[in-house]
């Protein structure tokens, strides 16, 4: 009975506005060129641009990942400084998909240091003005995050420092890349490799926040453009592709140390870091001590379905047959509430409850997944739901108060454990 009434709704919804039309004509209110013109624009837009949607793989990667929305325009992502993040290297990796493959897929990545390494050495990395006024900035704005003793390295690098000074009078970009590495391999610190959602660059202002907040709790922080996006070299994004461009940036930070990494990924980034985490357990490879997952969805069916830009079509009887299946036959999936249940460390969530873009019922319910799936002896599963009356939305869990507490609570916790 439920199937019926859900199929003869989907008809009504269908026939509504051409019924109204033809309605509208029956009864003299409009003229049979109004007619015509009404019921070619819904042929149009209801039926033949479904139709070119479910023919193109084109599009769909298109609508997906969204390469061509970029901002701010103008931005130099050799030049991280510009925007604020000071003592930030930027560099390129070069991603082979096979073993055959001789060229490779470069693309662009950032790795920031931490506050307590900048703090140490900003004299060699010539950002004494920029830090000492993102401080004063900072103490005077009341934005000082929760310190802490554990995981920050502040003895190690205390001890290291007159060697490393000595090594380094100064930083020229011919011993950049050793000077940063050397920091990235100093016992006792902790690696964020953030994965970013789609449209746009590594350089765009909510995410530039995550890595300021990042930095003030003493972490080192990576970000990379995928592949079709930024500076990255300009190949269409698949999933495979942007999974195995997070892969390559997680295998770099490895071999360079053995310090713990968590992943950080935000809206469709969340779909990336559950299948390259996934993907890296079943490869039986060292994996991440954590997964930090902001703004996420169960799978690119139930998130395309509740996204604004489908509303218009969702009750078409029509929808999954032109839209959402031939994205899952093409290999558009981003199954998160699948791959939560294939690697064993531990998550914690935060949605919004008034994100429109990835609707907070989402998260909760890749939450409950979790939570009902999961081996009893894997990391825990934790869930923070922000009112919707803070207006963070979709973008900005970032200035939440208590994110920076969670964080550094969460990576505390875990940073040691290995499940």
């Amino acid at each position: 009975m439920y199937e019926l009434h859900s199929r003869l709704k989907l008809v009504l919804y269908a026939t509504a506005i051409p019924g109204t039309l033809v309605l509208s004509w029956l009864t003299g209110l409009i003229g049979l060129p109004c007619l015509i013109i009404g019921l070619l624009l819904f042929v149009s837009f209801f039926v033949v641009l479904p139709l070119i949607f479910r023919s193109s793989v084109t599009l769909q990667r298109g609508i997906l990942f969204l390469t061509f929305i970029t901002y701010p325009k103008g931005l130099d992502l050799t030049n991280p400084a510009s925007i604020g993040l000071y003592a930030t290297r930027n560099f390129y990796i070069t991603v082979k998909d096979h073993d055959e493959d001789e060229t490779g897929v470069r693309i662009g990545v950032w790795h920031v240091l931490p506050k307590n390494a900048v703090r140490r050495f900003k004299r060699e990395l010539h950002v004494e003005q920029a830090y000492d006024e993102d401080e004063a900035s900072r103490t005077a704005n009341d934005l000082t995050p929760v310190s802490s003793s554990i995981g920050d390295n502040n003895e190690e690098l205390q001890q290291l420092a007159p060697s490393l000074r000595a090594e380094f009078p100064v930083i020229v970009p011919e011993n950049e890349q050793l000077f940063y590495e050397r920091l990235l391999r100093v016992p006792g610190g902790t690696v964020v490799l953030y994965l970013h959602g789609n449209t746009a660059t590594r350089g765009s202002g909510h995410r530039s926040e995550v890595y300021k907040l990042l930095r003030q709790l003493n972490y080192h922080v990576f970000s990379f453009d995928y592949r079709g996006y930024a500076d990255s070299d300009a190949v269409a994004p698949t999933e495979e592709g942007v999974v195995r461009d997070a892969m390559m940036v997680f295998e770099y930070i490895a071999n360079v140390t053995s310090n713990p990494i968590f992943i950080w990924g935000h809206s469709l980034g969340t779909g990336v870091a559950a299948h390259m985490v996934a993907k890296l357990s079943s490869m039986k490879e060292r994996g991440p001590r954590g997964v930090i997952l902001e703004s996420p969805f169960t799978n690119i069916r139930d998130e395309i379905r509740l996204h604004p830009f489908s509303r218009p079509f969702r009750h078409l009887p029509w929808y999954d047959f032109t839209i959402s299946r031939p994205m899952y036959d093409n290999r558009l999936r981003f199954e998160s509430d699948k791959h939560v249940r294939e690697f064993p460390q531990p998550i914690m969530i935060v949605h919004a409850e008034d994100d429109v873009v990835v609707p907070f019922h989402l998260g909760y319910k890749l939450y409950r997944a979790a939570l009902d799936k999961r081996s009893r002896s894997w990391g825990p599963v934790e869930f923070h739901r922000f009112d919707r009356a803070h207006g963070y939305g979709h973008k900005y869990l970032c200035r939440a108060p208590e994110i920076p507490t969670l964080v550094q609570n969460f990576v505390e916790n875990y940073r040691n454990a290995i499940y």
